[in-house]
């Protein structure tokens, strides 16, 4: 298994429930892919460096994780065609 650093970026404009609920279904696609997250942090509502989709604020959530390549994948495919998640970035930690 392979250690990951995935931060993704939710819109501003969502409900705090909402917004809560799309990083709990993205935490569940890596755990149902048998991905192990050793460190999560949301780290809140901050301004973008630049305006990505006519926002310039987001909800900003950091997942370590510990997962197979098919899992990144995975979570890849879904960050892309959510519509609530503006950016999502995964980093390969090396050990």
């Amino acid at each position: 298994m392979n250690k990951y650093e995935i931060m993704f970026i939710v819109k501003p404009d969502l409900e705090e429930a909402t917004i809560k609920k799309e990083a709990e279904n993205l935490k569940k696609v890596l755990t149902d892919k048998k991905a192990k997250i050793t460190d999560e942090k949301a780290m809140g509502q901050k301004e973008l460096a630049y305006e990505i989709k006519k926002y310039k604020n987001g909800y900003y959530f950091l997942y370590v994780v510990e997962a197979e390549s098919a899992a990144i994948d995975e979570f890849d495919r879904i960050a892309r065609i959510n519509e609530n998640i503006l950016r999502h970035l995964i980093i390969r930690v090396e050990d």
